[in-house]
């Protein structure tokens, strides 16, 4: 049996009428084997000046240190934190469209979830470069593994940093194995279509022998299912995790338990936020409505909806406790986001994360392609904005006023955070050309069966 002639109908209703197996295979295949177009030109020359933009921000770090960026006393963390964060959450959707949703039974993610795996490993890419350059040598990073070494130094394990690294390492890893194993049956199919010797050979290695035989798909889908149950717990514990890297501290605004849900609903708020901002574009340039329809553009709004909530009422809980504890240094770091320098960044974010989510409540919005985009801006943003109100106002007046001080980013701060945005485009644009964005043989299997039939 081919690789395109294996159909499961299921549900008509998430693909558009009127594709048959060799329709979906062509339109989908089609993007990686038509004439390069001259806007991926322009855009992968874009990303790869940001990319050179980061490289000269990390060998400006690399030779002068981190003094270039612009850390003080008493705030010791910056950028590196907050864009580390800011990262890793934008990595969570993927994660939750495939695996928990797979499980779940979901067969709406069938059009998004290659593209969101994607996102997810670029995403955790660029998250990795901060642990790594924020330690102040990062030559030495290797310390924080536990290896076996005859100077008997080992890694503090008490340490938030080096939870980060055992979290984010175990969540890439999983990550890259749970993309490439849904990938191997495209492959195949991009191995049978193409008309080069190369590409067929390239895409031959990487489908591993791949012939959609029984034994072939009964391994394929036991290996699928175990990752994406490796995968599921991972969505909430890489991020709890991450949270611990404040919760544990004694500064008022981090030493809270409500950090870990909090911090896990904000990260799948701000990915789902991402697959929409770039959804959205990328489904009009290569004209995929029929594919990723208005039904996935308004379930996405509506998992952006919910969590926005829970964000908020993490919000709403942190003033309530800093009143209700009566604690006056509790109760002052809230009024110092409120009121004080760095004011306008807490109403900003207030602006972005709650305010304009509530537009998701009417199905015109969650229904209009625009309409999610501007919100999913407006949430990218404003999730950007919490990350630095979290670290920055809880850091710059902390218990002895004789010590404050005011913080803001330097040109190389802003260069490495742009230039990480840079690589995440470039890997994407990587992703576009050579590999399919919609996973060709899952979409088949949702075709229905009439359709399938003629």
């Amino acid at each position: 049996m081919s690789v395109d002639d294996r159909a499961l109908p299921v549900k008509p209703q998430i693909i558009a009428p009127g594709h048959t197996s060799a329709t979906v295979s062509d339109h989908i295949g089609e993007i990686v084997f038509r004439k390069t177009p001259r806007w991926w030109y322009f855009g992968f020359a874009v990303s790869l000046a940001l990319v050179m933009l980061l490289l000269m921000a990390l060998t400006k770090l690399i030779v002068n240190g981190t003094g270039i960026w612009g850390l003080n006393n008493p705030v010791g963390w910056g950028f590196a934190i907050i864009n580390f964060v800011w990262w890793i959450g934008i990595g969570h959707a993927g994660t939750l469209i495939s695996a928990i949703l797979l499980l779940l039974r979901q067969e709406w993610r069938t059009s998004i979830n290659r593209f969101a795996e994607a996102m997810t490993l670029f995403a955790v890419a660029c998250a990795g470069l901060y642990p790594l350059i924020h330690v102040g040598r990062p030559w030495l990073a290797y310390w924080l593994l536990p290896y076996p070494n005859t100077m008997g130094m080992w890694p503090q394990f008490r340490s938030p940093l080096v939870w980060d690294v055992f979290a984010v390492s175990t969540y890439a890893s999983v990550s890259l194995l749970f993309w490439y194993v849904g990938l191997i049956p495209d492959l195949a199919t991009l191995r049978d279509r193409s008309r080069s010797m190369l590409k067929q050979k390239i895409y031959g290695i990487l489908a591993m022998g791949w012939r959609g035989s029984a034994a072939h798909w009964h391994n394929y889908e036991t290996a699928y299912l175990l990752l994406a149950g490796l995968a599921t717990p991972l969505v909430i514990s890489v991020h709890t995790v991450v949270s611990f890297d404040f919760a544990v501290g004694q500064i008022p605004g981090w030493h809270a338990t409500i950090f870990p849900p909090y911090f896990v609903a904000g990260a799948i708020f701000a990915g789902f936020a991402m697959v929409l901002t770039l959804t959205i574009p990328l489904r009009a340039i290569f004209k995929l409505q029929d594919f990723i329809t208005t039904r996935h553009i308004e379930n996405m709004c509506k998992v952006m909806l919910a969590t926005g909530l829970i964000v908020a009422y993490g919000y709403l809980i942190e003033i309530f406790m800093a009143w209700y504890s009566g604690h006056w240094y509790e109760k002052f770091m809230i009024l110092n986001r409120i009121t004080g320098p760095y004011k306008y960044h807490w109403w900003a974010l207030i602006l972005c994360n709650i305010l304009a989510v509530q537009a998701l409540w009417f199905r015109k919005v969650r229904a209009s392609a625009i309409g999610a985009f501007i919100v999913a801006m407006f949430v990218n943003v404003g999730m950007w904005l919490e990350r630095f109100v979290i670290v920055v106002t809880s850091l710059h007046r902390d218990f002895l006023p004789s010590s404050w001080g005011m913080y803001s980013g330097t040109f190389w701060d802003w260069a490495t955070f742009i230039g990480s945005i840079g690589l995440f485009l470039a890997l994407l644009f990587l992703f576009l050309r050579f590999l399919p964005m919609i996973s060709i043989f899952e979409m088949r299997t949702i075709l229905p069966k009439t359709e399938e039939k003629g």
